[in-house]
């Protein structure tokens, strides 16, 4: 068996029996110290050989290199990661593997556990903590960051960090710990980074070469199992691509994808267009809007899943962007009468539910949907999404595992790391809303949600199903699935916890340097070399310009920069005259009054006309006086012309003042819309003014010549010696030519300014702030200081004002619980109606001045140019999770709570654990306040009971 998990004895040029002698000896010497190495031992854990990438990089690692592993989702990078664990034990040190989410933890913690025994394996995610001085350790990346900010001698003895998607650096909101991490590791560490196929692999590695030392950059594009892309489009499944490679994106064709797509399924796409253009993408069904029938339907819920299993694509997971969506799903499924599972596997899965639910009292599992969520596990069908109780999205994830549940519908926090490959993945639409705005799906996105499709060592394919909806694109989607360029951007920021850790450490000017080297600074800078390259060459067509323009007789830029300001002063008068000359037309225009005859100066409607309406703008009083956005140039007044048409004019229609040559009265009887209304009245107009001559508009005499500064320059321009020059104009061209470039290069300059020291720029403003409220005194951390060291979070700032300020002094447990939440909570939607209810009494007054002092803390912010819009400075604290916070901590049952809160129960468990993780903050900075650090603590043990205590992840 042991040749299995060596390399492949056919890749050598030789057979034992074709070798020299000498040659057999080299090849025995190179088994033998293959067979020395710990690789050699690590491969023997594994029942099936090493792919090439993974032996590079387990090899960079023994040879004491860091590494950088970017590969498709279900490649086994993490083996990378499980030698590293394998290296320090081997070498009695420690090893820490970390991962962006708890339940990821969970799951790498239960696997190494099985390999190498509880007591060598260890836990930390916030809220749980299992053997955590153990020489193997998992934890969240947040765990490690506040580690190593507080120093904490759980570091000693450290030789490995893992961290496991490390491409969750481009989080906009959690991103900046990864940086955080990987710049304050001790240097004695070597730093495994595992991560999806990025585009940009190559920089991020350069990067860490320069931060952490030496790193090798290891990219395996190729998929250890083929996956092909498919459309299904009313009752057939149609191939995405006509001549695919074995990734299943198209062969030949990577610039251009869309080249690529089978022609039969444009066709159907052109048909589809053609047969109502109007509609095209709107709705979904059998029926075009205007009856006619088409000729392809988005299929049913059901029907897909009952297509997949008859063509045995299942299991499959259906990527639907809502939880609603999810269990919408499930129940069409549930009543098509649709049945995944035999007898036998409904009672295995009845019987590993009820073991893994049987902590949960009786009377939470009717609250929590308990019976209908087992009949869909009975069938095959389940929903997973954030949602759900965290116990519920476990048994989900085992059955799924265990092949138990067939037909997952999931939002995308699934393919977040979760190990639940499926054979098939289904995306109903490719837009999704991101938290601001519906968008469509990134090549990134869609390349880590169909990386699910193709089980290692079960499937010999995998399969990416997108549904047909009306306007789909093949050719976008080809550009989705056949694209590999996503690149990993930077969205460091420094916060105001981040920044006084740092000064505490190493003093402001230390720390700057420090955040010079992140990542963020490191793109910044990559992309200044650009721009400052284009600047050189600038510079030198400058120099030619400059010599080109240059006149025998005297300084011809001097006699250009006369020229340009008597340019720039003619410009600026002839734009006063046509702004006095508009204004009085305006001015013209909103006296006109209803039944003055008028002639129209010019446009589609010149001539005689009877104005109806001088359409003067209504105000808005919500405007503040603001103009109607309709009459935001002036006036539009209705008019009836000389040929009986009735149309609302402009001011462009009146470039010069207007004036009533005469009135008309307008009958009562008068209808606009009634043609001989209009004839008869046309016809009057025509008989009272239609002789009538307009007068002709004078001007007057131009501002410019009797301006004495344009007298000034003009004469100036005469007694220059250039201006006698042969050669004056062709030096101007030069001249002219020179200013355009030089305005040009100006503006790349200031481009270069602005990416320059970014980072640091945006510390030191922090830092002002700071500076004002007592928290940093120069390089020194106040006490103040220090407390805001120990608070982590987007509302760090907020929380230690309150502290400082006893905002929460004399609070009950269940008080400070509610006040504490409005530092974690944020609501899905910003939008949500109505005030949410609050606790009276003194918390809601603490609620108040929370929110005061945020106030505050923004004017601040934004004295010192701190933008939230940026990452960086303090969100308006979220009083919506207030009222349940509060009643949970009182004792409550789960029933009145979540029906008070109408709140899904994954959503109360995840809040309701970050909250007793800030309270455990709180109680850390409390310091010397006793008494706030007792309420802290019994906040903290009202809230962990019922489903909190017993949800195992967060």
């Amino acid at each position: 068996m042991q040749e299995q998990h060596t390399r492949d004895p056919r890749s050598s040029a030789l057979s034992a029996e074709e070798m020299s002698p000498a040659e057999a000896y080299s090849a025995a010497r190179r088994r033998a110290i293959e067979q020395r190495t710990e690789l050699y031992g690590f491969q023997e854990l594994y029942d099936f050989p090493l792919d090439p990438f993974q032996i590079e990089a387990c090899e960079a690692l023994e040879a004491g290199e860091g590494v950088l592993v970017a590969a498709p989702t279900g490649s086994g990078k993490t083996i990378v990661g499980e030698f590293a664990v394998h290296l320090a034990l081997a070498a009695g040190r420690k090893c820490f593997y970390t991962t962006p989410i708890k339940a990821l933890s969970n799951q790498k913690y239960a696997d190494l556990v099985k390999r190498y025994g509880a007591a060598k394996v260890g836990l930390l995610t916030g809220d749980n903590t299992v053997n955590g001085d153990a020489p193997v350790v998992v934890m969240t990346t947040e765990v490690l960051r506040n580690m190593l900010y507080a120093g904490s001698s759980t570091l000693n003895g450290l030789g490995y960090v893992v961290m496991d998607e490390v491409h969750y650096l481009a989080d906009r909101f959690r991103g900046a710990v990864w940086e955080e991490v990987i710049i304050h590791l001790p240097e004695s560490v070597t730093l495994v980074s595992l991560s999806a196929t990025v585009s940009n692999a190559e920089e991020f590695g350069d990067w860490l070469d320069t931060v952490r030392g030496g790193t090798k950059v290891i990219v395996a594009e190729h998929r250890p199992v083929p996956l092909w892309q498919h459309v299904m489009a009313g009752n057939r499944m149609y191939d995405l691509f006509s001549n695919p490679d074995v990734d299943g994106r198209p062969k030949g064709n990577q610039k251009n994808p869309g080249k690529a797509v089978n022609p039969e399924l444009v066709r159907l796409a052109r048909a589809e267009a053609d047969r109502n253009p109007r509609f095209a993408g709107r709705g979904r069904g059998r029926s075009m809007p205007n009856g006619r029938p088409s000729r392809v339907w988005t299929p049913g819920r059901a029907d897909v899943i009952d297509r997949l299993d008859a063509e045995g694509l299942l299991p499959a997971i259906t990527f639907i962007f809502s939880r609603a969506g999810c269990e919408a799903a499930v129940q069409q499924v549930l009543h098509s009468g649709l049945r995944l599972n035999s007898d036998q596997e409904r009672r295995q899965v009845r019987a590993l539910v009820e073991e893994r639910t049987a902590a949960i009292p009786d009377e939470d599992l009717h609250v929590l949907g308990y019976y209908e969520w087992l009949d869909a596990l009975e069938r095959g069908v389940a929903a997973h999404h954030a949602g759900m109780l965290p116990r519920f999205k476990e048994v989900v994830e085992e059955l799924f595992l265990k092949g138990l549940v067939k037909a997952v519908f999931a939002t995308e926090t699934l393919a977040l790391g979760i190990n639940m490959p499926a054979r098939s993945v289904v995306m109903e639409k490719l837009v999704k809303w991101n938290g601001e705005a519906h968008a469509d799906l990134t090549p990134g996105e869609y390349t880590q949600l169909t990386g699910r499709a193709g089980r290692r060592g079960i499937d010999v394919e995998g399969h990416a199903v997108v549904l047909w909806q009306r306007g789909l694109d093949p050719e976008v989607l080809a550009g989705l699935a056949g694209t590999r360029t996503y690149p990993l951007r930077s969205s460091f920021k420094p916060s105001y916890n981040m920044a006084v850790n740092l000064v505490a450490q190493f003093g402001r000017h230390r720390s700057r340097e420090l955040l010079e080297t992140s990542f963020a600074q490191f793109q910044a800078d990559r992309s200044v070399v650009g721009i400052s390259r284009q600047v050189q060459k600038n510079e030198e067509g400058l120099e030619g310009y400059r010599e080109s323009m240059t006149c025998h007789l005297g300084d011809f830029q001097e006699y250009m920069g006369l020229r340009r300001k008597l340019k720039d002063r003619e410009n600026e008068l002839a734009r006063e005259g046509s702004s006095q000359r508009r204004s009085a037309a305006i001015e013209a225009v909103e006296a006109l009054k209803p039944g003055d005859v008028i002639h129209v100066p010019t446009g589609r409607f010149a001539g005689l006309a009877l104005v109806l309406d001088p359409g003067l703008p209504p105000v808005s009083r919500s405007r503040g006086g603001m103009r109607h956005p309709d009459y935001q140039d002036g006036p539009r007044p209705v008019v009836l012309t000389a040929e009986r048409q009735v149309k609302r004019l402009a001011m462009i229609d009146f470039p010069h003042p207007v004036v009533p040559i005469d009135r008309l009265r307008i009958p009562k009887s008068f209808n606009p819309r009634s043609p001989q209304s209009r004839r008869d009245l046309a016809s009057t107009l025509r008989t009272k003014a239609g002789h009538v001559e307009p007068e002709r508009f004078h001007r007057g005499r131009a501002a410019a010549a009797d301006d004495p500064e344009i007298a000034r320059l003009r004469t100036e321009l005469r007694a220059h010696p250039c201006h006698g020059c042969n050669e004056r104009e062709d030096h101007a061209r030069w001249s002219e030519r020179y200013q355009r470039l030089h305005r040009d290069t100006e503006v790349l300059e200031r481009k270069m300014r602005s990416r320059t020291h970014t980072i640091a720029r945006t510390f030191d403003r922090v830092c002002g702030l700071l500076g004002d409220l007592g928290y940093l005194a120069g390089d020194t951390v106040t006490s103040d200081g220090k407390r805001l060291g120990r608070l982590y979070g987007e509302l760090d700032l907020l929380a230690s004002e309150c502290i400082r300020e006893g905002v929460w002094k004399g609070l009950a447990a269940a008080e400070l619980a509610a006040c504490a939440s409005a530092l974690v909570y944020e609501s899905r939607q910003s939008d949500d109606a109505g005030a949410p209810r609050l606790p009276e009494g003194k918390a809601k007054d603490a609620l108040g001045r929370m929110v005061r002092i945020w106030g505050h803390l923004d004017a601040l912010e934004e004295q010192h140019r701190i933008n939230t819009a940026e990452g960086v400075g303090q969100r308006e604290p979220d009083l919506g999770f207030a009222w349940a916070a509060y009643r949970w901590a009182l004792g409550h049952s789960l029933d009145q709570v979540l029906r008070d809160a109408e709140m899904p129960a994954g959503d109360f468990v995840r809040w309701t654990k970050q909250l007793i993780d800030v309270l455990g903050q709180i109680q850390d900075a409390a310091g010397e306040d006793s008494e706030l650090r007792a309420t802290a603590r019994k906040a903290v043990d009202g809230l962990r009971r019922g489903i909190i205590a017993y949800s195992s992840v967060g």
